[in-house]
């Protein structure tokens, strides 16, 4: 009997073993696709162009995932190498700290969780499988140790004097990668206002309101109720405008970004999506949304998976920046791939020549090129990270 039991007792820690190494990988795998189809083919003139480039990307949910940003790695769509290999200057780094079963595009309880699973299995600290905001400053000790580790390589950004050290440095052969950290929505701080100050400390310098779900803050564009911003919402865009951290309205219902918006005294930020005119999801921005953006001085990244443009080509991507820049002008146009973010592309961080392609064969001029896939996000990056009480 005591036999019996030994050996029951080995196959299920066999099994416990099995599930912490391998499931989480498997899980990201089936999540973060590349769809293999074809690619556009590269002309020299692109790939020269894209070699003088500073490109930013206002999205990536790559430290929710159990694997070193510094290592290559045969999953996802980022990390450093192949950050540097696509000439990325600077990476949003997002924290995503909760998702409801059954997440989808229209009506989204904020009842239940995955991630919760995911922290267990990926054996995080134990504070961070009941707390949002634990797992928010896990992922922002994760980014810390990346900077710790790689200090040649990639550079953390909280400041402007940060971000001009990082644009110095990339003059040189090494071309390190800026890191900035950020949040997919504010459930993280778990309604107290004042773990924003947390936050901040830990590095965060930009941050969504919502997610897939409604939240103390506002109301989400797949929540139940989609509704506005409530008075701790509002509370909190203002401290977040005060202290230097960039107001992102990606995944805000119409009427939250309406809001959002009407109050902003600083460039507004929409990190990841789409446009409406080219691509009718309901998560994607309407004409007078992306005036709205343009009148704050802000800028919208646009992603390349199929909720964003319709299509994971990116001839889709360009053809929704091109809709931006005829709308309301090339300074408004910017990058926000969602990469790592449970969605499937075309193409992964170290192929963003396929952008750049793609907005040559819309006519994009070189100037433009240069804006859309970085000039302008550094320009509201630098502006956004200036405390309040220090500007003019």
């Amino acid at each position: 009997m005591r036999k019996l039991l030994m050996g029951i007792l080995g196959l299920i820690l066999v099994a416990l073993a099995g599930f912490f190494l391998l499931v989480p990988g498997m899980a990201e795998r089936d999540m973060n696709k590349i769809d293999g189809k074809p690619l556009i083919e590269i002309s020299d003139e692109a790939r020269a162009l894209h070699a003088s480039l500073e490109i930013v990307d206002l999205h990536a949910d790559t430290l929710l995932w159990k694997r070193d940003i510094l290592d290559r790695a045969e999953r996802g769509h980022v990390d450093l190498p192949r950050l540097r290999e696509g000439n990325v200057a600077l990476q949003v780094f997002s924290s995503v700290t909760k998702t409801p079963r059954g997440q989808n595009y229209d009506s989204n309880s904020a009842d239940s969780d995955n991630i919760t699973l995911l922290a267990i299995g990926q054996m995080q600290p134990v504070r961070t499988w009941g707390s949002l905001l634990e797992r928010s400053l896990w992922h922002a000790e994760k980014l810390e140790r990346a900077f710790e580790a790689g200090r040649e390589e990639i550079y953390q950004v909280w400041t402007p004097a940060d971000l001009d050290r990082l644009m110095a440095a990339r003059k040189d052969a090494s071309k390190p990668v800026g890191a900035l950290f950020s949040a997919e929505g504010l459930q993280s701080l778990q309604g107290n206002p004042d773990n924003l100050d947390r936050l901040y400390a830990a590095g965060m310098r930009m941050a969504g309101l919502t997610h897939f779900f409604d939240n103390e803050l506002a109301g989400s564009m797949h929540g139940i109720e989609k509704g506005g911003l409530t008075p701790m919402g509002r509370d909190v865009i203002r401290r977040m405008e005060r202290m230097g951290m960039i107001v992102d309205i990606a995944h805000c219902s119409h009427q939250c970004v309406a809001e959002v918006l009407a109050m902003a005294q600083r460039p507004v930020v929409s990190s990841h999506g789409g446009v409406q005119a080219t691509c009718q999801e309901n998560r994607n921005l309407t004409d007078a949304e992306i005036r709205g953006v343009a009148a704050t001085g802000g800028i919208i990244g646009v992603g390349y998976w199929e909720g964003a443009v319709c299509d994971t080509s990116p001839r889709a991507t360009a053809r929704a920046m091109k809709h931006i820049r005829d709308l309301v002008g090339i300074e408004h146009v910017a990058l926000g791939s969602d990469y790592d973010g449970a969605v499937t592309v075309r193409f992964d961080t170290s192929q963003l020549t396929q952008v750049t392609q793609a907005l040559l064969d819309e006519g994009f001029t070189e100037d433009e090129i240069r804006a859309a896939m970085g000039g302008n996000a550094l320009r509201v990056i630098g502006e956004g990270l200036v405390p309040q009480e220090t500007t003019r």
